[in-house]
């Protein structure tokens, strides 16, 4: 998803299996900002960006939200946008929960 030609991204958010040399290097090379926690056996700490690696979580609960929805978490759709549109209506259906009990 990083050599999509759109927009390159502005930083990587990724959890501790993610923390390699290459993978770090790779992402320097393509001036992106790599928010990879270093892994307890790593020598020398690698510090991150912890304001925004909290945001990882954010996004990660959402997809474990979206897979309560048996039709997103088997893909049952085989075209695109049916598929997203699932992905539209799941999300609707945890927003207007989230919105009617505040």
């Amino acid at each position: 998803m990083i050599d999509l030609p759109e927009r390159a991204p502005d930083a990587l958010l990724a959890d501790k299996g993610y923390d390699a040399d290459a993978i770090r290097a790779d992402l320097a090379v393509r001036k992106i900002e790599a928010v990879i926690p270093g892994r307890s056996n790593r020598r020398v700490k690698i510090e991150h960006d912890r304001a925004l690696y909290k945001q990882r979580n954010r996004i990660e609960r959402m997809f474990g939200h979206l897979k309560i929805n048996r039709a997103i978490a088997t893909r049952y759709d085989q075209l695109a946008n049916s598929f997203l549109g699932m992905v539209h209506i799941a999300t609707v259906r945890y927003w207007l929960k989230f919105v009617h009990a505040a």
